[in-house]
């Protein structure tokens, strides 16, 4: 499957699975011949990862993953005043 395929399967932007493949975020995927292609057992895999009983449980694995989680824009700490790191 393509991402122009995989992005209509989810409704999400094909933009935002170019993303996830530079930052690792999103299911495996395959480069043959400068193309990229996902296979079904790869997107099937992720969407289970992904699922979820509720949306009140913290997912830390997340948080984990990125060093930049809780961070402001562009990983800086966020500030409460000026001056003063948070």
């Amino acid at each position: 499957m393509n991402q122009i395929e995989l992005a209509a399967r989810w409704n999400i932007s094909h933009r935002t699975l170019e993303r996830w493949r530079w930052t690792g975020e999103g299911p495996k995927f395959l480069k043959m011949g400068g193309r990229v292609v996902y296979r079904l057992e790869d997107i099937e895999a992720f969407e289970v990862e992904r699922s979820r009983d509720s949306t009140t449980v913290r997912d830390d694995r997340r948080r984990d993953s990125d060093p930049h989680a809780g961070a402001g824009r562009a990983g800086l700490p966020r500030l409460d005043r000026p001056g003063r790191a948070r």
